[in-house]
This record gives C-alpha cells, structure tokens and sequence, in this order.
C-alpha cells in the first residue's frame, strides 16, 4: 500500500463526526459556526425545521419528540463519534418542563449510540438551573460541586440519565453550563440580546427614554453572561479533553457587571436617554407593539422578520426579574485548561451590531 494511501486512511480515522441537537438555537448555531472552522470536523445539524445543507454541514429534520421520527432520520448514522445535545423546549411550568426534555434526549441517544461504533463523546447543555437559579436567591458563587435542590429539574434528570447510560461504555459526557447566553439567532425562546434591541429600537421610534422594566432590586445585583462564541469553543474543548471526562463545567465570560452600570452603556449605543427604572411586565405592555414592528420595517427598511421571531418578552422578564446575584465560579474550567474570557459590555454591542448589520433593527 502506498505511503499516500497509509496517509489518507489516517486522516479519515482521524476526523471527528459531530451531531449538534437544537442546531437552529443560538448555542447550536454558534456550535456549528465554529465546528466549521476546524478542519477535521464534520458537522450534521438536527432541528425540527432542518436547515440549509452545505459542503460542510448536513442538516436533517427531526421531531425529537417522536421516538419513531428520531430511529428513523437518526438510526443510520453511524459515523457520529461526537454528540452534542443544545435542543430545549419551552412549556409553562417548571414540572411540564420535564418529561418532553428529557425524552428528547432519550430519544436522540436510543437512536444514536448503539449503532454509533465510534461515539467517544456525549456534551449535554444545562444552566444554573441545576443550582435553582431559577427558583429565587441562591448560593454564589454557585460551584459544580453544590448539592442538588428539590426537583422538578430536566436539566438534572438529562444528566442523571446520561450517567447511567454512561456506565460500562467506552464514550463519556460533560455537562456545560452557561449563564445567559448572548449571540445571534431570531426565533429563540432564550435570547437576552434581541429583546433589548427590539425593546430600545421600540422605545427610540416612540421618542421614549430607555427604562430598564425589571423588578425593583433588580437594577444593581450582579450577574453575568455567556457569549455564544466562547461557549461553541469552551464546548468543544470539554468534549475533545480527556481529563473533562464525566465532569461539569460553569462556563461564562469571566466578568461581572449590575444592569445599573450596563443599562446606560446599552442606552448610549442605541443614543437614548436613561431614565429612572419602572418596573414593567414587557410581555404586556409589548403585547399591543406589532403594527409598529410592522411600519419600522417599511420605515427603515429592514428585514422582514414577523415580530413574533425577534422577540421573546417572556424571557425578558424572567432575567430582568432577578432581584438577586446571579453568577457562578467558573474557576473549574480555568484548572482543567480553558482560560478564555469575552467582555461583555464588547459582547452586547457587537451584537446589537450584527443585529444592524443585518437590517433586524434599524
């Protein structure tokens, strides 16, 4: 056999096969960016709405709810050595968030990993959920090792459930967990960015000041984010270290900051005035904004994306309801080897820049 034959069936043992679940999320879409990237990756996406195929990524649609629908689409892809799980779905209770997440990621990996020879690895997203962050004040900084809280939890059962699926087997898993994670991608459920670009944007067409709409207490306690970026990167590297086998990681930017001392910032790139806090839901006083949503894009000539896709009120709320510190020590990563950070005052104006750029507000 030839040397460039020896050399060539090297490279093909050598390169890594991802399959990013929720690729059409603002964690799955940077994840893919950046596999891209890296040469000795290839990519398949998985999104209920599929995506655009290129020479680099497969995209492929799946109900991951349907157990049928994943054996089916997923139950021949053997080639995967790398799974990387961001999907998520929204339901009105904590308790109801249960059963459909975590039988999504049953569902990915029952189709996946018996006929996925070569699977080495299973990267599972989660949050500070895990340490009840969601639920009120709780203790910071929040460390991987804290002690469970009182369920319900999906992101708890998913990692319970990998553990045990792990035993005995010859792939491993990690468990990220970003704070806040800001990037670019419309349609999300959990994206901070583009609900206060859509709300600034809003309140400069009405002639209005930016008031920051959060509970009272929420202005001045500390939290932190997560660049979208950093986590496709940090990610990458828990799942391709041997020494993160089976281990979890804080992953943010490595700054903290009060909205007290941001909001003016954000307010100075949109060039608004600051004024006062007023506590405000946005899910209804954001409610009736649609017709002006609607005339902005006429008006400045912006792309046609329904107000419903830039906008997720909701979750604005949720974050701006914190009237408590929300952060965690993200030293663990650093000892294990990931020792980058982003600035996120840079983090937040770079992507109401892209939002711009790419004609989402004016």
């Amino acid at each position: 056999m030839s040397q460039y034959a020896l050399t060539s069936r090297e490279n093909e043992q050598k390169r890594k096969v991802a399959l990013v679940v929720g690729a059409q999320g603002v964690i799955g879409r940077n994840l893919i960016d950046y596999l891209t990237t890296l040469d000795d990756w290839d990519v398949i996406g998985v999104a209920r709405r599929g995506g655009t195929s290129t020479d680099r990524v497969r995209y492929v649609m799946v109900d991951l709810l349907d157990r049928d629908d994943c054996h089916e689409k997923l139950g021949s892809l053997t080639q995967v050595t790398h799974i990387f799980y961001a999907a998520y779905q929204d339901r009105p209770t904590w308790a109801e968030l249960v059963p459909p997440n975590l039988a999504m990621l049953v569902h990915v990996i029952e189709a996946v990993e018996p006929i996925a020879a070569d699977l080495q690895h299973v990267s599972l997203m989660q949050g500070y959920k895990v340490y009840g962050a969601h639920l009120g004040p709780f203790k910071t900084p929040a460390r991987e090792s804290d002690p469970p809280h009182m369920p319900p939890e999906f992101n708890v059962d998913q990692q319970a459930f990998l553990e045990q699926r792990q035993r005995g087997k010859t792939w491993n898993w990690s468990a990220i967990r970003p704070s806040v994670v800001g990037g670019f991608a419309l349609g999300n459920p959990m994206n901070l960015a583009s609900v206060i670009a859509v709300y600034a944007a809003i309140s400069k067409e009405l002639g209005l000041p930016l008031r920051f709409p959060g509970k009272p207490g929420a202005y001045d306690k500390l939290l932190e984010m997560t660049d979208a970026g950093l986590l496709a990167r940090a990610t990458v590297w828990a799942a391709t270290d041997e020494r993160c086998a089976n281990q979890a990681f804080n992953i943010n930017n490595g700054d903290l900051f009060r909205w007290s001392e941001m909001w003016p910032k954000i307010a100075r790139f949109f060039e608004l005035e600051v004024a006062p806090p007023l506590p405000m839901s946005l899910t209804v006083v954001m409610a009736d904004k649609e017709p002006l949503w609607n005339a902005m894009i006429e008006k400045y000539g912006l792309a046609p994306h329904p107000y419903q896709k830039v906008t997720s009120w909701g979750f604005g709320d949720f974050v701006f309801s914190w009237d408590y510190d929300m952060f965690a020590d993200g030293s663990k990563a650093r000892r294990f080897g990931f020792h980058e950070y982003v600035d996120t005052e840079a983090m937040f104006l770079s992507i109401f820049e892209n939002f711009r750029h790419r004609k989402v507000i004016p």
